[in-house]
């Protein structure tokens, strides 16, 4: 007796998953988490909802899927920076100057994802903005971390608030991403990343010698020649001696 003939597993993917992904990617940075509906996710994306579903699963779960892939291709920059550098001042400079770059690239929606996708929820989407806000928590204690690191070391001085500080950088970078989304332009968050490292503590052998401009996340060149005021005295995130 003749086998009977196996079942067709399904129709095959007529869509490039990794095309589709990008394209749900730009809906929920441009618009966020709540507001992008699955009729936007799909027009977007150029597919129907039961392939959306089919692949991606619920709105949630291809989110999910979205904020991993943008942490791999968009937005690692930041720990990069941190870890790669000798110094946490160096390496938050350098990601400083580097979000004032990446916020503004054209051809892609402004600011962080991470930051902005999910600023005004209801409760019901409480899960993601945790999640979101888990995120930006954990980059600010890598901050941290580094911060303390340099405190042992001697590279900062002993009375340094560490928490402060980190917490004073993820300030400037969730506002320079909100800039960015306001229209500033690379130049102008350049200047801003510049004047946010004037509030980092003077080293311990500040003394000794001057760090570059590019060390400090500084522009190079004196502000003044260019018609601009000379720089302010720099605060520093160190508590005052009694």
């Amino acid at each position: 007796m003749a086998s009977k003939e196996t079942k067709q597993r399904g129709r095959p993917r007529s869509f490039d998953r990794e095309t589709a992904l990008e394209q749900a990617m730009r809906s929920f940075w441009e618009q966020g988490y709540e507001a992008t509906s699955i009729s936007d996710l799909t027009r977007t994306m150029g597919i129907g909802a039961p392939s959306l579903y089919a692949a991606f699963g619920d709105k949630r779960a291809l989110f999910d899927e979205v904020v991993a892939a943008y942490g791999r291709r968009h937005g690692g920059f930041i720990d990069r920076a941190v870890a790669e550098e000798p110094t946490a001042r160096q390496g938050v400079g350098r990601a400083l100057r580097e979000a004032a770059v990446e916020y503004t690239l054209p051809g892609r929606p402004r600011g962080c994802l991470v930051i902005s996708a999910a600023l005004n929820t209801t409760p019901a989407s409480a899960e993601v903005a945790a999640s979101l806000r888990e995120m930006r928590r954990s980059n600010i204690g890598q901050i941290e971390s580094r911060i303390r690191a340099d405190i042992v070391s001697g590279e900062l001085p002993a009375d340094t608030d560490a928490s402060a500080l980190a917490h004073y950088v993820g300030a400037v970078i969730q506002g320079m991403s909100q800039q960015a989304r306001d229209g500033a332009d690379r130049a102008m968050l350049a200047d801003i990343a510049a004047l946010a490292m004037r509030a980092w503590p003077e080293t311990a052998e500040a003394g000794e010698g001057e760090e570059t401009a590019e060390e400090a996340g500084e522009p190079h060149g004196d502000p003044a020649a260019d018609g601009g005021a000379p720089h302010p005295r720099r605060a520093t995130l160190a508590h005052p001696a009694p």
